[in-house]
């Protein structure tokens, strides 16, 4: 183990080749101890003084014979791999969207109608419109977003009829929205004062 340096290996091999056990347990005291000076930053951790002694192991090839004050880890036990985590291999319906929409949408579809149902519908479709604009800068109208959802539901959701999810400047519209629509609104009214005021002079002229 490179962090510990090749004296502390060097002690442990010579702590390994004692014939004494009580001298190996007496000496390996005192190894530790130097081992925990040299990587003060295992103090972080509740249980460092096992790791220190799981090292211990580890650095003589588990070879070293030692009462350790905690059980004693086995090459095989550390060479194990932990448990392959399991993956989606159905492929995403949408990459736009992402597959936590998808999974989502199955969530709502195993809802039963009510008005709980609804607003988890609404929800995800005013989500899904920010995430279609990040993709496509253009509008999107409502339609759009709903046939997504009936696609992407297997046509298990279908959106109510009085749902709407047009987004006007209100107080619930997002900062960056309002800047936005107001720089439109900006412009086109100074636009409209630009033409006044050519009218104006065509007029004395």
């Amino acid at each position: 183990m490179p962090e510990y340096g090749r004296h502390v290996q060097k002690m442990i091999e010579y702590v390994t080749g004692l014939p004494d056990r009580e001298k190996r347990n007496e000496q390996i005291q005192a190894v530790v101890s130097v081992m925990g000076t040299i990587n003060p930053q295992l103090r972080d951790y509740g249980d460092f003084k096992h790791k220190l002694w799981d090292h211990v192991q580890i650095i003589s090839d588990f070879k070293i014979d030692i009462d350790s004050p905690y059980p004693v880890p086995t090459k095989e036990n550390l060479a194990a791999k932990p448990n392959p985590i399991p993956l989606e291999k159905t492929p995403v319906k949408a990459s736009h969207y992402g597959r936590n929409i998808q999974n989502m949408l199955e969530v709502i579809a195993s809802h039963e109608d009510g008005e709980v149902k609804t607003h988890m519908i609404k929800t995800i479709a005013c989500y899904m419109k920010q995430q279609y604009l990040i993709w496509n800068k253009d509008s999107v109208t409502e339609e759009t977003i709903f046939n997504d959802i009936y696609k992407l539901s297997d046509g298990k959701i279908r959106v109510p009829e009085d749902v709407h999810i047009g987004m006007g400047i209100s107080s619930e519209t997002p900062l960056y929205a309002r800047g936005a629509a107001s720089g439109r609104a900006g412009g086109n009214f100074r636009q409209q004062k630009n033409a006044n005021n050519n009218k104006r002079r065509n007029k004395k002229q």
